[in-house]
């Protein structure tokens, strides 16, 4: 199962009514951010989830509006008590960024581990998670996001069988160990299927609408995607500071057919971003205009009644 919430929804500048960008994910005990805005941990404590279990944080870029709540989100975290190393990804430039950020945040019980991207595409493991990295268009170096949860094949008694496995063996190549045992080695392959249908969110903010991003967003749960401007003319500002407007974020979402679209990063102008949804929709009819503390809940196929339950 994998859970995912979006703390915030705003860019430029919070309002009463809507913090600045982050989202989380919680999967097997273990939780990823994405990008730390102003106000994070205060969504996070309406939404009653705990910042201890937080093993990753990820950056698409460096504006404040995307890590001015850092800060205070790590000693929040070092004030849970907190002592297992946590990992941050992000583009070059991430220790030195957060080095400066930490000015105000010297003393934390738990060690950084930094991730710096320089490709243009990356893949990490981050406990349950397969995080791929992929640089967008921004007028700074930016990257979106796509979060994995894999899922290996059943268990196939007459295939290990046929193999000789012994059963004493079964349970630890199940569980992906490779292992010898009398001078023969064992793997998962040979007592499991092929694999099945895992879970996947894209996510991504601050770009003009470019390929990659569709690519990635191809077929997933849930694509989280910048919808800066609904409004109609906006079209040129949102070219000249490298944003989107929600219709070319529907566009992309029309080519890669996610089961369900979240627009986010709403500009302080547009201050009723559902008035426009049903334009959005005509591009892409599985579009939502999200708000802060949205949560979807998302399950295996054969786990669930349905794909996933928006709890939003």
């Amino acid at each position: 199962m994998l859970d995912i919430c979006l703390l915030g929804t705003g860019g430029m500048m919070p309002l009463p009514y809507r913090w600045l960008t982050s989202m989380m994910a919680r999967c097997d005990g273990s939780s990823l951010l994405i990008d730390c805005g102003e106000g994070t941990q205060v969504a996070l404590k309406e939404k009653g989830w705990s910042p201890k279990a937080v093993d990753t944080i990820c950056f698409t870029h460096y504006h404040a509006d995307h890590i001015s709540g850092l800060p205070g989100f790590l000693l929040t975290m070092g004030n849970a008590e907190r002592t297992e190393p946590v990992t941050m990804i992000g583009p070059k430039g991430l220790e030195r960024v957060v080095g400066a950020l930490r000015t105000i945040a010297p003393e934390l019980p738990f060690p950084i581990r930094y991730v710096e991207l320089e490709e243009q595409r990356q893949q990490l493991k981050a406990g349950p998670f397969v995080v791929d990295a992929y640089r967008v268009n921004h007028n700074v170096i930016c990257y979106g996001y796509a979060i994995s949860i894999p899922r290996t094949g059943r268990f196939d008694v007459e295939r290990a069988k046929a193999q000789g496995v012994p059963m004493k063996v079964w349970s630890r190549l199940q569980k992906g160990e490779k292992l010898t045992v009398d001078d023969r080695t064992y793997t998962p392959d040979m007592v499991l299927g092929p694999d099945r249908r895992g879970l996947k969110v894209a996510y991504c903010t601050d770009t003009r609408p470019v390929s990659v991003i569709a690519e990635y967003a191809q077929d997933t749960d849930l694509f989280i995607c910048e919808g800066m401007y609904g409004e109609p003319g906006k079209e040129a500002k949102a070219k000249e500071y490298r944003h989107m407007t929600m219709y070319e974020a529907a566009e992309l979402a029309r080519r890669a057919q996610p089961k369900e679209m979240w627009l986010t990063h709403y500009s302080p102008s547009l201050t009723h971003p559902e008035d426009y949804i049903a334009d959005v929709r005509k591009i892409f009819p599985r579009a939502k205009a999200a708000r802060d503390g949205w949560t979807m809940e998302l399950t295996f196929d054969d786990e669930a009644d349905s794909d996933g339950k928006d709890r939003a």
